[in-house]
């Protein structure tokens, strides 16, 4: 028996996909035509990403769950692979000082991280289970340290945010499945701590922190990308200045396309625009949350609350980051930002939201029909 999908929150994801390539078209145009004597450079990927993603959105959505949850098992080992690639000399790709991409020719690469995080939940739904039945036995011992090994090989790119992220998902999972609080409270210390060293003995990251702090102390050099988003957002008032009228992706504001996006849509769009777009990704967040919570198959719950929770702290650090709340991370808005591996990810991971909820429901009909014949 097919059930139709979650409408609302799939036109929602439908509307953030149209919307994300407007914002590819205004962010990155100036930029592609100085860069590539093409303003539709960016545009032109993107689309095909979005008919990608809507793809990928709908396959998943319909498969039979155990099919999805399996392919995103396999697609996480892939991924693993993929990051570790990264580090071997000629395959991985330095992108403004982090090898996080690998080249697939014809202009393309592929960021393995983005994969491993929409994929990371499906893992942890199979390995989480197994734990709790069997103890730390031999097998278990090896399948967690298969879920932390991908955060070492992450962090030696670098890249801290993903691992930060992923950290999270797991001690929220973890949590969420009855993890008693003096376990999660030293882990959290212990992350605490390590995070301490990793940041005051990195000078670039311990740079960002200080330009978080007081971006006015070093404003030309360490706190730029930080004042010329917070200006942005200054000129755009409550309506905003209008659709490609923003003046900071005149490239007075780097990373326009991809990191600071939201700037430039809080420029143009103004204080409404931002608040239209921060609550469709508050629902997103929500209907994740009640589908993982109204799941009975503990897979479903761990998967549906792992990418609920990727999706939506994903999109709050770099909200904060470009209003200045949090220090500077090269971390992507889902949707808005440009980049393919990213948004196929999202569309994954949601999709597999939009599978549970219909799997969900499936099966309480089956239930119900069953009871009463």
């Amino acid at each position: 028996m097919k059930r139709e999908l979650d409408r609302s929150l799939l036109l929602t994801i439908l509307f953030l996909l149209g919307l994300g390539l407007v914002q590819v078209y205004s962010s990155s145009f100036i930029f592609a035509i100085e860069s590539f004597d093409d303003g539709l450079f960016f545009v032109k990927k993107q689309a095909l990403f979005i008919a990608l993603a809507v793809g990928v959105t709908f396959i998943t959505a319909y498969l039979p769950w155990k099919w999805v949850y399996r392919a995103g098992i396999l697609l996480w080992a892939v991924a693993f692979v993929g990051v570790v690639l990264t580090h071997v000399p000629g395959l991985g790709v330095r992108v403004g000082g982090a090898v996080r991409w690998l080249n697939l020719g014809g202009g393309f690469r592929v960021e393995p991280s983005e994969i491993l995080k929409y994929t990371y939940p499906a893992f942890l739904a199979f390995v989480l289970p197994q734990v709790a039945k069997r103890g730390m036995t031999i097998r278990s011992g090896l399948l967690v340290l298969m879920a932390v090994a991908p955060l070492g090989f992450l962090l030696a790119q670098p890249d801290f945010g993903s691992v930060a992220i992923l950290s999270a998902v797991m001690f929220a999972l973890l949590f969420a499945r009855g993890l008693k609080w003096r376990y999660v409270v030293a882990g959290i210390s212990a992350l605490g701590v390590a995070g301490y060293f990793l940041i005051v003995k990195v000078d670039y990251r311990m740079a960002r922190v200080t330009a978080f702090l007081d971006p006015w102390s070093d404003p030309a050099q360490k706190g730029f990308q930080v004042i010329q988003s917070m200006l942005g957002f200054y000129s755009g008032g409550v309506t905003g200045v209008g659709l490609g009228q923003g003046q900071g992706k005149l490239f007075f504001l780097p990373e326009a396309h991809t990191d600071f996006t939201l700037s430039v849509l809080g420029e143009e769009w103004g204080f409404l625009g931002m608040l239209i777009t921060l609550t469709l990704f508050g629902y997103v967040a929500l209907r994740g949350l009640q589908i993982a919570v109204k799941s009975e198959d503990e897979t479903k719950q761990i998967a549906g609350l792992g990418v609920t929770l990727i999706f939506t702290i994903t999109a709050m650090v770099n909200s904060g980051v470009a209003m200045g709340v949090l220090p500077t991370k090269g971390l992507g808005m889902p949707f808005l930002s440009y980049g393919g591996s990213a948004l196929l990810s999202t569309c994954f991971g949601l999709g597999m939201l939009l599978n549970i909820d219909r799997s969900n429901r499936e099966s309480k009909v089956k239930s119900f029909i069953k009871i009463n014949s």
